[in-house]
């Protein structure tokens, strides 16, 4: 028995995935790609998730009841990185409409960037501690949701 052969009944003997991922038909060659390992997208995950649990923990900390919240330099920092969010959204948009691939998420890139400009808005015109609440709770689900969107695995185009 070769080495090969003998290394290759070893795996499949010792762990079952293998044996199953082996089982498993090749994906076709004209597949949807995951784009969330390129280094645009990668970074939009990243800025993302931090200024999701940035907004998380302001809720938790009780922020919303602060009248002069959104004038203060922690909400004017996190303006600016949600801004350069939103670019890199648009970015995004814009390349996957260049490759001519991947309709559905290049339709909510954009729309991602169009929305967080108007959530942060949201957020500076509260008048309330229940409409900051409201606000940052869609502030957060948008940051969610644009992690979610890219992290998602790739549908084939019907």
């Amino acid at each position: 028995m070769s080495c090969g052969v003998a290394l290759a009944v070893t795996l499949l003997l010792s762990d079952p995935n293998v044996a199953l991922a082996a089982a498993l038909p090749p994906p076709a060659a004209d597949a949807p790609v995951s784009v969330a390992g390129e280094p645009l997208f990668a970074d939009i995950i990243a800025r993302s998730g931090a200024l999701k649990g940035v907004v998380q923990g302001w809720i938790e900390a009780g922020v919303v009841d602060q009248s002069d919240f959104a004038a203060g330099p922690a909400f004017v920092g996190f303006r600016t990185q949600a801004v350069e969010l939103a670019a890199l959204d648009m970015q995004g948009h814009v390349i996957l409409k260049e490759r001519g691939t991947d309709g559905d998420l290049k339709c909510i890139l954009r729309g991602i960037s169009e929305d967080i400009p108007v959530k942060i808005a949201a957020v500076e015109a509260a008048a309330t501690p229940a409409a900051r609440r409201v606000a940052l709770d869609e502030l957060a689900y948008l940051l969610n949701d644009n992690v979610e969107v890219i992290t998602a695995p790739p549908q084939p185009e019907v």
